[in-house]
């Protein structure tokens, strides 16, 4: 997916029936890991394998924005520009991350991560932007 304009996303992962304020944690953690306000998120991003997880698209509801499930081989296509790797991802979907990847994926080709995805007990959020490196 191709974004129209420079946006912060975050990309999330869980574990199955991750609640939504744990969801949300992981995205404050990782924003404030980044010195970013909340307010610059432009959406959230997860692996199409995610749908039916309520946690995800409660927070995203909270937050406002608007929730991108990625299809499987557009996470493996980012895989060349995460920065780290989940084994238990791996042998679950076969690529090395959903919230890094995910992010990434969504922000399009030119996307990078602002920094390795953050963990909060069941829940990780990596962020990406699409603005160009400095």
């Amino acid at each position: 997916m191709d974004v129209d304009e420079a946006m912060i996303i975050a990309g999330v992962g869980c574990r199955k029936g991750t609640a939504a304020r744990d969801i949300e944690a992981a995205i404050a953690a990782a924003l404030a890991g980044c010195g970013i306000s909340g307010k610059a998120l432009g959406l959230i991003a997860t692996a199409q394998a995610k749908e039916t997880e309520p946690g995800i698209a409660a927070a995203a509801t909270v937050l406002g924005l608007r929730l991108v499930h990625v299809a499987l081989a557009d996470l493996a296509a980012a895989e060349p520009r995460t920065l780290t790797q989940s084994q238990r991802v791996r042998h679950h979907l076969g690529v090395p991350s959903i919230a890094e990847a995910a992010a990434l994926a969504a922000g399009g080709p030119q996307a990078r991560l602002l920094a390795a995805r953050t963990a909060v007990g069941a829940a990780t959020c990596a962020l990406a932007t699409t603005e160009p490196a400095p």
